[in-house]
């Protein structure tokens, strides 16, 4: 259960910023928590939300390099469904002055999601070779992010998607090949969705090739036999951006997020917004999240 509670302002501490929070983005991982999955790791209270901008309001001692009033991007752990938050200064990182706060606000989890999965593939292959390579929920906004950013990389992207009217739809705006639920001849797959879809494409990826796996839409895993099975023809591996920015130096992290701010920018990394709730209409905006509806991501304005 997830409920809206008063809690006591803490002031920062050294090397800590306060921030009041501008925007937040709902994300299908900040749920997992919620339903109870992760009860062994989870402190209550649990704040959700990994992913959002704000605005400084007040510094710690010693936290430098950052001032009040500048937009930042907290990111290392949830939170950010609140009004404020204090966060060590060294996990927050500037944002542009031209990017406005719901572009901001989600130009961390799915931009970096996609540079990392298009990283993996190419070490995988070592050259691209325009093999072709299976997105699933291709639909989605890290969908189609995936799908510009493999065929800049030289692969050929298959958009898998599960309907066609949701075929229809990207079909507007991706002009490659899109396929219903599987394709056949991939050579790798990056996939958002697990359960029987996802093991149905595992058997079906080439020998050499790799399944590279990011979520679980579809609330289960592969099947552990299948994996073991084709351990020696298919790589599989799971992404948790969080490893990655947690292993990261900061340098590396900026230019992640640098790379992000121009794919904004250019019109390729941006996501399509279904709506901006206030934190007093939470409950309205986790429905809204649920509703097959739902033509984009969705927003609190704490």
């Amino acid at each position: 259960m997830i409920d809206l509670e008063e809690a006591d302002p803490v002031a920062p501490g050294p090397g800590e910023v306060e921030i009041r929070i501008r925007r937040a983005a709902i994300n299908p991982s900040d749920l997992i928590p919620v339903t109870g999955a992760y009860r062994s790791r989870t402190t209550l209270p649990f704040v959700p939300g990994f992913e959002g901008v704000g605005e400084i309001t007040a510094l710690g001692t010693g936290a430098t390099g950052l001032s009040i009033g500048q937009r930042v991007l907290p990111i290392g752990a949830s939170g950010l469904w609140q009004q404020r938050l204090v966060r060590p200064a060294a996990w927050c990182f500037a944002v542009p002055d031209d990017l406005s706060d719901d572009q901001a606000a989600m130009a961390y989890v799915n931009p970096l999601t996609a540079f990392r999965l298009i990283d993996a593939v190419q070490a995988h292959f070592g050259t691209a070779g325009n093999r072709r390579v299976g997105v699933t929920a291709a639909a989605s906004a890290i969908g189609r992010m995936l799908l510009v950013l493999l065929a800049k990389a030289g692969f050929h992207p298959v958009a898998l998607v599960r309907s066609a009217a949701t075929a229809e739809r990207l079909a507007e705006t991706f002009t490659g090949e899109i396929a219903l639920a599987a394709a056949p001849d991939l050579d790798a797959v990056l996939d958002a969705v697990g359960g029987e879809a996802g093991n149905t494409l595992f058997r079906q990826i080439r020998a050499g090739g790799a399944f590279i796996q990011y979520g679980a839409l579809s609330g289960t895993q592969l099947d552990p036999a299948l994996v073991a099975e084709r351990r020696d023809a298919v790589a599989f591996s799971f992404l948790w951006l969080r490893n990655w920015v947690h292993a990261a130096s900061r340098a590396d992290i900026e230019g992640a997020f640098a790379l992000s701010f121009a794919g904004i920018r250019a019109g390729v990394l941006g996501s399509a917004i279904d709506g901006v709730y206030p934190l007093s209409q939470l409950a309205a905006a986790l429905d809204r999240q649920d509703d097959p509806a739902r033509t984009g991501k969705l927003l609190l304005a704490p």
